[in-house]
């Protein structure tokens, strides 16, 4: 039962990273390509039908949080509660900066809310990095200092950053050169994943310029890949054991490979969906990748005084789970007949589709 709702947990996060994550990577297209304001209007055009339904991934993802693994959801809303009120107001935001736009045509007011829309989209992209990061690298739990407890065993507390941006030190920051290294990744792949579904849903002049930023964006990406995966020993040092003892987990590692180098591609593709796609897979891999190597741990402790929080420590009761089986299967079936209509009414090229400024 563990393996199934953390299964389920992972699952709805990878599927939030690979919807939402086109959302801000269109706002960081919009923000440093888009300058005459057709480009500007075909990009917010591509993804106004699709963003606010693609949070409602990140609620339920919260949601099944809050139901399967309560003590981690406390624990992890009360020592990460400054950046995620950071990105609750990015989220805020980004949304007006979509919805505000065009209630008044001047340029100044578009200018003022094409900067909100877009600068969330690139922090937000950065922090959800950053998430991941301070996931596999661990927390403090219990606040230890000198070999003594500040806190609960299962509770933390950490500022943005340290002094020495040290993933190793004693006094974690959110911030450190090995969570900032995610954040960037996650930037640079946010902007391929957005570019691409511009490419695939409009016939923006862009396009062009975009395949070639992506291009040239993904030698970076695999530059800033392999700079990670060489650190994470140092950092996790038992991060690849799972895959030593099943082997069967390197499919994960492999679709991230495959849609990295389906990017390389994206200049000769005749179909746009192959774009999307390649980004696609190596969004999800690499997720999921991660994912694998971390099981059953879900947060892990940098001391030796108090255990990580694992599936099994911090998952609720069995009555609970079985009743709230029921009650997921009915919504997860809403949720995905939704978004097949979504995407079949607005399905091909946006740049006809009179969507409106809200």
């Amino acid at each position: 039962m563990e393996l199934f709702w953390y299964s389920v947990l992972i699952g709805m996060l990878a599927v939030y990273v690979v919807f939402d994550g086109y959302d801000f990577g269109a706002g960081i297209v919009h923000l440093f390509f888009a300058k005459k304001e057709e480009d500007k209007q075909l990009i917010t055009k591509s993804i106004g039908p699709f963003w606010d339904a693609n949070e409602v991934w990140l609620i339920a993802a919260g949601g099944l949080l809050f139901f399967a693994f309560p003590l981690l959801y406390a624990s992890a809303f009360s020592g990460f509660y400054l950046p995620l009120m950071m990105i609750l107001w990015l989220l805020i935001f980004r949304a007006i900066g979509l919805e505000l736009r065009g209630q008044i045509h001047h340029s100044m007011w578009h200018a003022i809310w094409d900067k909100a829309f877009g600068v969330s989209s690139l922090l937000l992209a950065l922090f959800f990095g950053l998430a991941l990061g301070n996931v596999v690298r661990g927390v403090n739990l219990g606040g230890v200092e000198n070999g003594v407890s500040s806190y609960e065993a299962t509770y933390f507390f950490l500022p943005l950053w340290n002094s020495s941006l040290d993933p190793l030190a004693e006094r974690l920051g959110v911030i450190d050169w090995f969570t900032l290294l995610l954040g960037i990744i996650a930037v640079i792949s946010l902007t391929i994943h957005g570019a691409n579904w511009v490419i695939l849903k409009t016939n923006s002049t862009l396009n062009e310029q975009l395949k070639k930023m992506i291009f040239r964006l993904n030698f970076l990406l695999v530059l800033f890949l392999i700079a990670s995966v060489s650190t994470l020993d140092i950092v996790q040092p038992t991060i690849f054991k799972n895959y030593k003892e099943y082997p069967v987990l390197f499919v994960f590692p492999l679709m991230t490979i495959v849609g990295v180098a389906g990017l390389f591609a994206v200049k000769i593709y005749k179909k746009e969906i192959w774009g999307f796609l390649s980004s696609t897979l190596f969004l999800f891999g690499g997720f999921t990748t991660t994912a694998a190597a971390m099981y059953p741990v879900l947060l892990p402790s940098t001391n030796s005084m108090n255990d990580s929080l694992t599936v099994y420590n911090t998952i609720t009761e069995g009555y609970g789970l079985s009743v709230g089986l029921n009650w997921f299967l009915i919504g997860i079936v809403l949720v995905v007949l939704y978004f097949i209509v979504q995407h079949r009414v607005f399905r091909g090229k946006m740049d006809a589709v009179d969507y409106g400024e809200h």
